[in-house]
């Protein structure tokens, strides 16, 4: 096949491939749920953490601070953010210490708000009370508050929607200067914000944080103020941010080093351009099987995925680095097949197990692996042959790759000191310090810690949520789990009295049980006796006698109204606090108490027990659930293991070659282990998943090493093909390991590990003898 048409078929391929990322393009739906890559929950406080939290009020607050400025432009600026914020359609809440207004319920819940306001649990509509608030009346109107009074007087005499609005606030709202919020030495104006978007979609959150960002700028009258931005969801965007802005660096840095690396090893400018045909074939297939078979392709699956496949990059290098004149590329990828079959299969196997793990995210990994590998194997084997050239230079005539073979071969075949490698290495792991196991995700994150402590300062200000500490409590139905957190607020008001939380917040604290409405309902006097009483109280007042109609018919409209359930405060700005701490199941609805300030968990613990309650704490709900994770991958990794040695021994036949092939993969997955606790790494998850990774490498460089037998030319193009694997993927993992961001981290240095010991000890290990030398 003449040059030219060499070339038409590689722009065809790459043509096809266009086709089909934007066909898969158009299918394809990220998903941001951390969620996916957890096990089922088992315990309560796990069940919460992985169904409910993502969507409670802790995780979905933002807290603004904003400082550098006096107080007035402080005060002047927050007025003016949050008025942009609250139009923003990515907030269900915004608030900072400005009174709510006449939007704090709408105008077909106004009768409601004598069932919803607490007033009538200790007080009667009696002359006395009535006649003391229409006196209050009169001073409120002539007070700067009168724009605000004025059209709430006629229906609402006592204040009850203010009172409501009022209740919107968080539970320990901070200090008010110039009408908004400021933390206590009056330095900094506060504001929270609750998101619509779940804490765990990292895209919701991200428009959520840019609009606070653009809303700051807009308002900023003075240069010198300053933004501070907190929380969960700003962390996650942070993280994103860093992850991405990594990732771009290390990228460029990569795709240059592969093609300068490429072009010194091979001399060819289309030789990185091939290669990266079965790589891009691989991602592409990986995707669409995802897409296939799940209803969405989690971002973790991509990201960790295009990580994972990056070892097909060697399938091509092996065709590269074994042609030579007079053997066509179809008859060189012929004679490979066996021995790169045997790997990839071997590879396969190993995420197969992940299929049985019972965890989404992983069997997503599995199957965009699997179909990756198996892609970029048969495109190698029946594709790439077709465009390569079929004379290039052969390398087994490299004198620098003879001089080197040379040296390898003069060296020892090791024996015992293998077992002594081993011992040394079980001896590092028995006595490496610290814990082995790594099982507090919050060491995961690369939020610097002066970012922890804003964030600590800002949620102590404003006496936002504490995100570790929840109170749940479970009923039949919402209606049962409200009376039973409401029979727990006495004991909260005496924690909150001895200090022992600051505050908390509860979903009856919007929406009282109807029980208490029904209560409610009864003290609400009869027409005519309100009429009577409501007369003597106006006659004792400047007010006209008729002002109060609306006031008679709201209250009658109340007597009789069902009481309101979750379901009637839809669209509301009631319904977002209590959606947020009232959540309803197919069979049971749990009300959530958030505290604030916690000091005595165990004090809290038992008063919450004496309840029929219980005090869930979500960082021990984490690390149980890690356990759990690490439990299923280990179960993987031995199966994995098992099916392996099975795919070797079938494929070699021979119990010497078996060995020979095994046993630097072992090695090096005890010697890898071995150096990152002895450095006082707490290994992860992400340590054990890279460490397939390795095994696959290591197993990969073996194999050829056999293939090569003891012919002397094979065994140096088998050398320079490994050399370019190695010192390839070597550079992936190595920058991936001075990322700053630790799951990047645990990959690239366990991985790097993994090349290098593998690739040194497959060459003492596997090789053979050569004849002809």
């Amino acid at each position: 096949m003449s040059a030219r048409a060499r070339l038409a078929l590689a722009l065809l391929w790459l043509a096809l491939l266009g086709v089909a990322g934007w066909a898969i393009g158009r299918h394809l739906e990220l998903s941001g749920d951390l969620r996916k890559f957890m096990p089922a929950a088992q315990t309560p406080a796990q069940k919460l953490l992985m169904d409910e939290l993502g969507e409670g009020p802790g995780s979905r607050l933002l807290l603004i601070g904003l400082t550098g400025a006096d107080a007035p432009s402080l005060a002047a600026q927050s007025n003016a953010m949050r008025a942009q914020l609250a139009e923003n359609p990515a907030f269900a809440l915004v608030a900072n210490g400005a009174d709510a207004g006449l939007d704090a319920i709408p105008e077909r819940l106004r009768p409601y708000r004598y069932l919803l306001s607490p007033t009538l649990d200790a007080q009667r509509f009696d002359r006395a009370y009535l006649q003391q608030e229409l006196e209050a009346r009169v001073q409120d109107l002539g007070s700067p508050a009168a724009a605000l009074i004025e059209p709430l007087v006629g229906a609402d005499p006592t204040l009850e929607t203010l009172k409501i609005a009022e209740a919107l606030q968080p539970a320990q709202a901070p200090q008010r200067l110039h009408g908004v919020w400021f933390d206590r030495a009056g330095q900094r104006a506060l504001l929270v914000a609750q998101t619509r978007a779940a804490g765990f979609d990292p895209t919701g959150q991200q428009a959520a944080v840019d609009a606070i960002r653009n809303a700051f700028e807009k308002s900023r009258a003075e240069a010198k103020s300053q933004l501070l931005l907190t929380g969960p969801g700003a962390f996650s965007v942070e993280i994103g941010g860093r992850t991405q802005s990594e990732a771009q660096w290390i990228g460029t840095i990569d795709t240059i080093g592969l093609v300068l690396l490429l072009w010194i090893a091979y001399r060819s400018w289309k030789t990185p351009l091939l290669g990266v045909l079965p790589l891009a074939s691989a991602g592409l297939a990986g995707l669409g099987a995802v897409a296939l078979l799940f209803d969405g392709v989690h971002g973790i699956t991509v990201a960790f995925g295009f990580t994972l496949i990056g070892v097909v990059q060697d399938y091509p290098i092996h065709l590269f680095s074994h042609q030579r004149p007079g053997l066509s590329p179809r008859a060189n990828a012929r004679a490979l097949w066996p021995t790169l079959a045997t790997g990839v299969a071997s590879t396969c196997i190993a995420y197969v197990t992940f299929l049985f793990s019972g965890v989404d995210g992983l069997k997503q990994l599995a199957v965009f692996t699997i179909a990756g590998l198996a892609t970029a194997a048969l495109t190698t084997r029946f594709l790439l042959p077709a465009l390569i050239d079929p004379a290039p230079r052969d390398f087994a005539d490299s004198r620098l790759l003879a001089r080197l073979w040379a040296s390898v071969a003069r060296l020892p075949r090791p024996r015992w000191s293998l077992a002594v490698l081993a011992g040394a290495a079980l001896l590092a792991l028995a006595f490496a310090p610290g814990p082995f196991w790594q099982n507090d995700l919050a060491k995961l994150t690369p939020v610097p810690a002066d970012a922890l402590a804003r964030d600590a300062q800002l949620r102590t200000a404003l006496g936002a949520p504490d995100v570790r500490y929840v109170i749940a409590v479970r009923g039949a139905d919402a209606e049962a789990a409200l009376q039973a957190s409401e029979r727990l607020r006495p004991a909260l008001d005496r924690l909150a009295a001895a200090k022992t939380i600051a505050g908390y917040d509860l979903a009856a604290r919007y929406l009282p049980s109807a029980a208490v409405q029904t209560a409610r309902q009864r003290a609400l006097p009869e027409p005519a006796a309100l009429r009577e009483t409501l007369d003597a109280a106006v006659a004792a007042s400047p007010f006209r006698s008729d002002a109060f109609e609306s006031f008679l018919s709201d209250v009658e409209t109340a007597r009789h109204a069902a009481p309101l359930t979750p379901r009637d405060l839809a669209g509301t700005p009631l319904a977002t606090s209590v959606d947020g701490l009232l959540l309803r199941g197919g069979d049971h609805a749990t009300a959530l108490v958030s505290l604030s300030g916690l000091s005595d968990p165990a004090a809290v613990a038992a008063a919450a027990r004496a309840h029929g309650a219980q005090l869930l704490d979500l960082k021990d709900a984490s690390e149980t659930l890690v356990t759990a994770y690490r439990g299923r991958v280990l179960a993987a990794l031995a199966a994995a293991a098992v099916l392996l040695v099975a795919t070797v021994w079938i494929a070699l036949r021979t119990p010497r070659r078996v060995l020979r092939v095994l046993l630097p993969m072992a090695l090096t997955t005890l010697l890898i282990l071995a150096v990152l606790r002895a450095c006082g790494v707490e290994l992860t998850l992400f340590h054990l998943v890279s460490l397939i990774l390795a095994a696959g490498l290591g197993l990969d460089y073996a194999l050829f090493f056999d293939h090569a037998g003891d012919d002397y030319a094979d065994q140096l193009r088998t050398l320079h093909a490994l050399i370019v694997c190695s010192l390839m993927t070597l550079l992936v993992f190595a920058l991936l390991a001075w990322s700053s961001i630790p799951v990047l981290r645990a990959i690239g240095s366990t991985v790097a590990l993994g090349v290098a010991f593998n690739f040194a000890l497959a060459l003492l290990v596997s090789r053979q003898p050569a004849k002809g030398a």
